[in-house]
């Protein structure tokens, strides 16, 4: 049974750090290309980043860039949404989603290409 659990979210002031963790288990982590999403209230899922299976791919929405890194540690099965600088319109429940993907250095930008998802952590950014 695959299981995505996201960690790390709370409460913070305008322009503080928060680092979001996502472990994976009942899969092999490494096949698969890790997304990161939110859904503000009364607002649809959109996307925020996404890394390939190697790592070596990024992908970002314009708003986050420069602030929000994406990372993952394959030995650890576990995917990081590093978010500084952070702004009251970041206030969303965060999920992390997989993808089962054949190449290693693809990345996915749409959620209906992912196939499994986390039950998500909430972030809210006062300020």
């Amino acid at each position: 049974q695959v299981q995505l659990v996201e960690s790390g979210g709370g409460l913070v002031q305008v322009g503080d750090s928060l680092r979001l963790s996502c472990a994976a288990s009942g899969l092999l982590f490494s096949n698969y290309v890790m997304g990161w999403f939110r859904q503000a209230p009364g607002k649809e899922r959109e996307f925020v980043t996404t890394i390939s299976r190697n790592g070596g791919s990024t992908v970002y929405r314009d708003s986050v860039k420069g602030r929000f890194t994406i990372s993952r540690d394959n030995a650890k099965n576990t995917v990081y949404l590093q978010m500084n600088s952070l702004k009251p319109e970041d206030t969303a429940v965060y999920y992390c989603a997989a993808d089962r993907h054949f190449i290693t250095t693809t990345v996915t930008t749409e959620a209906r290409e992912y196939d499994h998802w986390g039950q998500g952590t909430q972030v809210t950014v006062s300020s």
